[in-house]
């Protein structure tokens, strides 16, 4: 079968080849791969800036964001011929820390979790794949054609789970989000926050394109504008911030409305400094009761609290989300981002294209 390989820690090693097909054990889905979603985190793979391979191997199966049809299944596994299944990205540590242990595998404490198609485990970028049962989630039928959104759903879906969890501190009602950076997790984030029923405001850099027009179509407001100045003006009670860019991120820290909550999605590049006022921001923090956190991976509950918020979405709207379906056969010339790319997708089968 084909599958999509990287030699990780070399740049422009990227390849279609062919590998030898997968052999499912007895706790484990044979899944037909049908859809591979392309993220910021496989393009710095692909440029040979991190990632591992399998022990013993020099070359990684890329790919995270995944969606399948199960070809084969235990029985009594709870799945069926025909299912559509995303497979989980991160695996517990073999030791395991306190949080692996209790199926928290997202906190893992030590940093020895794998990942699939990241970090030690193929991925899920093969025109089949395996998956334990207990890290498969089941789709509806009707996520078809967006079910290869859910991992990055399942992201969001942990932020906003930290967000309540902080809140619940004390008496905390949102009434206003901002949202950092209009990519696949700022826009999820914002339908999410409106789903919410919150005042959803929207910022990146663009002024005008299909970013926009994807934030307006869910009721919220699109800015283009210096963070700082936004932040003072919207007074936000929480602030989900998925750029990475250093003086954004401080820029929402010291903005938000007393007892305001930021939470930090986005991974910021090594080796770029900016000066800060330390003093007054801590200042504020203190003063205001402020918290603010950072939130990676996802946990088995997140994912489906992804399927819902993906199945309760405007289909259309998913829809549009994915901006660029991409043939295997058009892989690797295919794989850098356009300009007006948001979510690109790889089709492992024709009926995604």
């Amino acid at each position: 079968m084909r599958a999509l390989t990287v030699v990780p820690g070399e740049a422009d090693s990227l390849a279609v080849r062919e590998v030898d097909d997968p052999r499912p054990d007895s706790d484990e889905l044979l899944v037909r791969g049908l859809a591979l979603g392309i993220c910021g985190t496989d393009r710095e793979i692909a440029g040979g800036e991190y990632g591992s391979a399998p022990p013993g191997r020099e070359y990684l199966v890329l790919g995270h964001e995944s969606l399948g049809r199960v070809e084969r299944a235990p029985e009594g596994s709870g799945f069926a011929v025909g299912d559509l299944v995303v497979g989980m990205v991160r695996r517990p540590d073999p030791v395991p820390c306190e949080a692996c242990a209790h199926g928290r595998f997202d906190m893992c404490r030590n940093g020895r979790y794998t990942e699939r198609g990241i970090k030690d485990l193929d991925g899920y970028g093969s025109e089949m794949w395996c998956v334990p049962v207990d890290y498969a989630v089941l789709l509806p039928k009707e996520l078809e054609r967006t079910g290869v959104l859910t991992e990055p759903a399942s992201v969001v879906a942990k932020a906003w789970a930290q967000v309540d969890a902080i809140g619940s501190r004390s008496y905390f009602v949102p009434r206003r989000a901002l949202v950092t950076g209009a990519g696949p997790i700022g826009l999820l984030a914002a339908l999410i926050a409106a789903q919410r029923g919150l005042d959803v405001h929207v910022l990146d850099i663009v002024a005008a394109g299909r970013k926009p027009d994807l934030v307006r179509a869910l009721g919220a407001t699109y800015h283009h504008t210096d963070p700082g100045d936004l932040c003072r003006d919207l007074d936000p009670d929480v602030v989900i911030e998925a750029t990475g860019v250093g003086h954004v991120v401080f820029d929402v820290i010291a903005g938000t409305s007393p007892n305001g909550i930021v939470c930090l999605t986005g991974v910021s590049p090594r080796g770029r400094t900016l000066t800060i006022d330390a003093n007054t921001l801590n200042r504020t923090l203190v003063l205001d009761n402020e918290v603010v956190v950072g939130s990676v991976n996802a946990a088995p509950a997140h994912y489906t609290q992804a399927v819902t918020t993906l199945s309760t979405a405007d289909p259309t709207w998913l829809e549009s989300l994915i901006t660029r379906r991409i043939p295997l056969d058009d892989l690797p010339k295919s794989f850098p981002p356009t300009h007006d790319d948001v979510k690109a997708v790889i089709a492992l089968d024709d009926t995604q294209l």
